[in-house]
């Protein structure tokens, strides 16, 4: 039996093709989806619970990804985050990985290098790790 949040993943991207296209790609595997346009409406649903991950846009209106790792990241209680960018450069992503993101998948990406990084890091977080 699958615990609760164990195959629950957070998408906030504010392109709604991508978001909707990495959405039906994960429900058809099995896992649970909530998805966001903005950070501001991640925040406003998010519920501190443990389990689950987060693909999260580095470039969007109003809060990056990056700025939303930097002021709230710490308030995930160590949830995987998963970088999504279309155009990243190293010194973005190092400051991304400083504030506590995980992996980095560079648009456009494989949907089983998606698979793969998400079901790699979901048992970290199911396991608190």
């Amino acid at each position: 039996m699958v615990g609760a949040g164990e195959r629950l993943v957070y998408i906030v991207d504010d392109d709604e093709p991508v978001r909707d296209s990495m959405k039906t790609l994960l429900e058809a595997c099995d896992f649970d989806v909530r998805d966001f346009a903005s950070c501001n409406g991640f925040l406003e649903a998010y519920k501190a619970s443990p389990g689950g991950c987060l693909l999260l846009d580095l470039h969007m209106p109003a809060m990056s990804g990056l700025e939303f790792m930097e002021r709230f990241g710490a308030r995930l209680g160590g949830m995987p985050v998963i970088m999504v960018t279309g155009r990243g450069d190293e010194a973005t992503l190092a400051r991304a990985r400083q504030a506590g993101v995980v992996a980095v998948l560079e648009k456009p990406f494989e949907e089983d290098d998606l698979l793969d990084t998400v079901e790699r890091l979901l048992p970290a977080a199911a396991n608190g790790n």
